[in-house]
This record gives C-alpha cells, sequence and structure tokens, in this order.
C-alpha cells in the first residue's frame, strides 16, 4: 500500500468532511504531478471497504491502465470497482451496476455529454470530481455540475517542500501570436503552422544544447510533420531522439516511452500525448513549441518535469511565449472563482492581472518581478537593462494580451543572435570580455548601439594593451 503524504492525506479528509456537510458533487482539485490517482485509489479502498462499489471514469487508456495498477497496489476490492474510459461506460451505462462513488479522472472535461450521461443514470451515487485545472475555455463551467471544490496546496507551497522540484523558465517567442486563430476551444493547426517561425526546429535543439544538454526532455509540438522536424533536427547533431503521436503503432509507442524511462532516449518529441496522467519520472526539460489557450494544456505541458529530485532543478522552454496568455506554471490562481460559468462571476478589479514578469535580455529567463535582487537577472546574474518592463499576467478568465514593444524587442534579439555566430558567441559576454574588433561591432548590433561605439571601445582597447 501506498502511505499518503500529508498534503494527500489532508485532501481525503477534507473530502470526507464536505460529506458530512451534505455535498454530493465535489471538485477535487490537485496540481500536477501530486499524485491525484493515489488520492483516489484510497478513497476507492476506503469505499470497497465497506462493502460499497466504486467507478473510476477517464477518457485515456494508457492512464486507466496505470490507475488499475495503482487501485490494486492499494488494495482496492476491484470485484466491487468498475473502471474504465468514458467513451465504453457511455454506452454501456444501463447494464451498469449502480455505483455508491464515482470518480471521475481529469474532470475539466466532465461537461461532455458522454460524462453527463453516466453522472445522470445514477442520480444517488456521490461523485468527486478530480482535475488539476478545475476550468474550461469555453461559457460553461464546472458550478454546473458541482457543489463544492476542495483546493489543494499551491505549486509555490509544493516546491518549498520538496514535493515539487523548482525550475528556470526561459521565453523564446519564435511565433507570431497575431496569427493564431482558435477552433474548439484552442488554437487551430492550421493557424499555429502560420503563426509558428520556420527556423524553431534548427532553435529548439540550439536553446536545448544550451539551457539543458544532456537533460532528457519531452518537445511538445501541434503536428505530426513538427514533431518529424524537431526529430531529425535533434538526430542531425547526434542526440538520440523519437517521435512519437495518436498513429504510432500502440506497441511501437509502448517501446519508446520505455526506452525514454530506461534513458536510452534523451528526447520524446510528440503531440498531444503526454499531458494528462502518463508517468514520465525522468524528464528534466520540457520544450514548448505549441501554443495553447488552455490554461489545462499549459500547465499539464509544463510541469511534465516537475518530478523532484535531490539537486534537481528543471528546465522549461517556451518557444512560443504560452507564459504570455498564463503567467508562470506557479502563478497563484483563483480556482473558487474559475468554476463558475462566467456570465455568473463577480467583476474583476482592473488590476487584478497577477504579478508582474520580467525577462532577462541575455538569457532569456523569465521570471517573477519580485525574484530580481540588486537590478540582476536571478537566473544568470547579468545586469537587467532599463528597457526590460513588467509583462502585464492576464487572470484565469484567459484573456489574451497584445506583444508589447519588450517582447518585439527580444524576437528581434534572438533571431539575430541565432543567424550570426559571432553574435551568438558575445550575447552573455560583458564588455571587458570582448577583444575583437569584429566582437565589439556584434555585441553593438546586438544590442542596439551606435556604430561608432564598437571602433571607439575597441581603439580604447588597444590604447590600453599599448
Amino acid at each position: 500500500m501506498f502511505k499518503l503524504r500529508n498534503y494527500q492525506q489532508e485532501t481525503v479528509d477534507k473530502v470526507y468532511q464536505s460529506m458530512r456537510t451534505g455535498h454530493h458533487r465535489i471538485i477535487v482539485q490537485q496540481p500536477p504531478r501530486t499524485g491525484k490517482t493515489v488520492i483516489m485509489s484510497e478513497i476507492a479502498r476506503r469505499t470497497t471497504e465497506k462493502n460499497n462499489r466504486v467507478m473510476f471514469i477517464i477518457h485515456r487508456k494508457e492512464v486507466l491502465e496505470q490507475a488499475i495498477s495503482t487501485f490494486k497496489q492499494q488494495e482496492v476490492k476491484m470485484n466491487l470497482a468498475t473502471m474504465g474510459m468514458v467513451q465504453t461506460l457511455t454506452r454501456r451505462v444501463k447494464q451498469l451496476k449502480a455505483p455508491q462513488l464515482i470518480l471521475i479522472d481529469e474532470a475539466h472535461h466532465a461537461l461532455a455529454q458522454s460524462y453527463r450521461r453516466i453522472i445522470e443514470a445514477f442520480p444517488n451515487a456521490y461523485i468527486l470530481y478530480f482535475t488539476a485545472t478545475p476550468i474550461r475555455t469555453g461559457h460553461d463551467q464546472l458550478d454546473q455540475i458541482a457543489d463544492d471544490i476542495i483546493v489543494g496546496k499551491s505549486i509555490k507551497w509544493l516546491t518549498q517542500h520538496h514535493f515539487l522540484a523548482p525550475f528556470h523558465y526561459y521565453g523564446l517567442g519564435d511565433i507570431d501570436r497575431s496569427k493564431l486563430r482558435k477552433s474548439n476551444g484552442d488554437y487551430s493547426t492550421q493557424s499555429m503552422d502560420e503563426a509558428i517561425s520556420h527556423q524553431i526546429y534548427g532553435h529548439i535543439v540550439q536553446q536545448y544544447q544550451r539551457l539543458a544538454n544532456g537533460k532528457q526532455a519531452v518537445v511538445y509540438c501541434h503536428s505530426i510533420e513538427s514533431a518529424k522536424k524537431v526529430t531529425e533536427q535533434f538526430a542531425q547533431v547526434g542526440i538520440s531522439a523519437a517521435e512519437i503521436d495518436g498513429n504510432t503503432d500502440s506497441q511501437v509507442r509502448d517501446e519508446l516511452v520505455q526506452k525514454f524511462r530506461d534513458q536510452q532516449l534523451t528526447i520524446l518529441a510528440n503531440v498531444n500525448l503526454f499531458t494528462e496522467g502518463v508517468d514520465l519520472p525522468n524528464v528534466d526539460c520540457v520544450i514548448m513549441a505549441r501554443p495553447t489557450s488552455s490554461l489545462a494544456l499549459y500547465l499539464q505541458f509544463s510541469m511534465r518535469c516537475l518530478n523532484p529530485r535531490k539537486g534537481k532543478t528543471a528546465i522549461i522552454i517556451d518557444h512560443v511565449d504560452n507564459f504570455l496568455n498564463f503567467g508562470l506554471p506557479n502563478n497563484d490562481r483563483d480556482w473558487s472563482e474559475a468554476i463558475v460559468t462566467k456570465d455568473k462571476r463577480k467583476a474583476k478589479s482592473s488590476t487584478d492581472n497577477g504579478p508582474a514578469i520580467a525577462q532577462c535580455n541575455y538569457c532569456f529567463g523569465t521570471f517573477y518581478r519580485d525574484q530580481i535582487t540588486g537590478g540582476c537577472c536571478p537566473l544568470c546574474g547579468h545586469e537587467l537593462k532599463k528597457e526590460n518592463k513588467d509583462y502585464r499576467i492576464v487572470n484565469v478568465d484567459l484573456q489574451e494580451i497584445k506583444e508589447n514593444q519588450v517582447v518585439k524587442h527580444r524576437k528581434e534579439m534572438i533571431k539575430r543572435i541565432l543567424d550570426d555566430q559571432v553574435m551568438a558567441n558575445v550575447a552573455n559576454k560583458s564588455v571587458g570580455q570582448l577583444h575583437e574588433l569584429k566582437e565589439f561591432q556584434a555585441y553593438a548590433k546586438l544590442h542596439g548601439y551606435q556604430p561608432g561605439w564598437a571602433w571607439y571601445q575597441f581603439n580604447n582597447r588597444r590604447k590600453k594593451k599599448w
């Protein structure tokens, strides 16, 4: 059996307390990577121990298999447990034995008709909606099917208490976000094709080598073609990589995932696979090459690498500026407000936009402004330039913000660095570390100085040597 962590036990206690006060349909929010399935298995064990039936519902086969294994380890009476994918259970709902308790995993999907058929078939059952992100991209929210919410510990708290790994976050901006258009709740594939820079595939490898070289990484891509291009780029520089997507043969996919777990693969590029539930414990780096307007997807992407290990600092590389929509993964969020259908929400203060985020023009690290000490980047130590202004972070309503001059300046700088090897070599240097004229000239271009600056600095340096 699993021994529950303190915060997991606290959640279980709160569930039963909510039931005792008369609630029957309860949202249970727990951040990604914090053991939702273990919590569910303990509640299922207690339920079947009293000879009551339990039903577990999920929408992905891989997650179902892992949940069945966890329930067995937790000594749930499996003869009293019905566990299946929603697609199967909704078709067989009239043949199912009535459960006393229904557990729904990844419950931000639960407003779909397939889930509602099951919920409505068993009106006397208690229902627990488990999700890391109890918010949907559409108008209707989970208050329509729930009467209480239990909010788990914050990501900041979990990191401070070593249940999640700390991280460094880098925003690279290989995208023109003005071209993104929504379809079915998220950006359309066609608009992502148009918005993402064609140079991104080479940039992904270069920035991985600069920021996370040697770390096992998962790359999130928006299309099969893009995932294959990423894989080819890594292979060209001798880094072991594989691409998997929904069309990959299941046996091949399982073999590649196992190779990654066995550390025989360094990079896994995927399309819409490693989001919810699938266990990949040794990921130390996440690379986002896919924009999203879904907070649920963003947190699943960005937190995939936060499984803790002594001395570990995870690396999150955001090539598509998802942080402009959502802030950083550990931003505090008001989940109790998020579950309320939008036209019922209280009016938000115009200043309620979350904490300010800044970005370093040298390493492209992205961080909360209150992390700055002595005017220097907390990630690389370089002095932050005056043009480094706050970003406005939006609230949980997922309003999209427009790019400001800082973003455009940063994109232009990235392009210049990656197109010019000399510029790349001087990007992280101070003026005192420059020697050749071409280095001064590259430095001047990078920082927007006048051409005469390079000649003056170079000649001044020569005079000092003489």
